[in-house]
């Protein structure tokens, strides 16, 4: 009995640290541009995007951006399609949730140039070349903000639960983004993992009653 129950809880492990070991992103569809703002969805997860320094949104068709290695080095899964937004002018832009979510990526589309700072510390994931050339992130001391050295093209990891995410950017012909969120385990993954437990809890509550007998 102790064996399966470990085989149980083993595979679950197992399955979660799976799920959890490659880096698959889920990225939003940009579905609509009302003046500077966009909005889209990430499953049932409602996103708006407040960029008061728009240049311009692709929400429907366009060119493909996203394009080559600079999304790719730890990402299994570049921005699909054509939707970015892409900002020209110095402002403070806000991207909201729905609801809240855990780890944002970002992924950047030719921040030449650019100095940027976030409301929260980030991790990069990847950069190097993508549809304008080849760059890197220039991180600041506290990973707050970065310098767009060449035309870096990447993708940011901001870990841990949000609401809510904002970042001042600075001026330049135009420079690209695409929000996306961490995926979650497989439910089948939980649901064994969940099955395990519950069955080393009986086994647990048993041998206690055993040993009080």
């Amino acid at each position: 009995m102790n064996r399966i129950l470990s085989a149980i809880v083993a595979t679950g492990f197992g399955l979660a640290a799976s799920a959890a070991s490659a880096v698959t992103v889920n990225w939003a569809d940009l579905t609509t541009l009302s003046g500077t703002t966009v909005t889209g969805a990430i499953g049932s997860v409602g996103v708006t995007a407040v960029a008061p320094g728009l240049s311009f949104a692709q929400v429907a068709g366009g060119t493909d951006y996203w394009v080559d290695l600079g999304y790719t080095q730890s990402v299994v899964n570049r921005p699909p399609g054509t939707d970015v937004i892409a900002l020209n002018r110095a402002a403070t832009n806000t991207i909201t949730f729905s609801a809240p979510v855990k780890d944002v990526y970002l992924a950047f589309n030719s921040w030449n140039g650019n100095t940027v700072t976030f409301s929260a510390p980030f991790t990069i994931v990847s950069q190097g070349c993508g549809y304008w050339g080849c760059g890197t992130f220039v991180p600041n001391a506290g990973n707050t903000g970065f310098f767009g050295s060449g035309e870096v093209h990447g993708v940011l990891k901001f870990s841990g639960t949000y609401s809510s995410l904002s970042f001042n950017d600075s001026s330049e012909n135009w420079h690209g983004y695409q929000i996306g969120i961490g995926t979650v385990p497989e439910p089948a993954s939980w649901a064994l993992l969940i099955a395990g437990f519950g069955m080393v809890g009986v086994a647990a509550r048993r041998r206690r009653t055993v040993l009080a007998a």
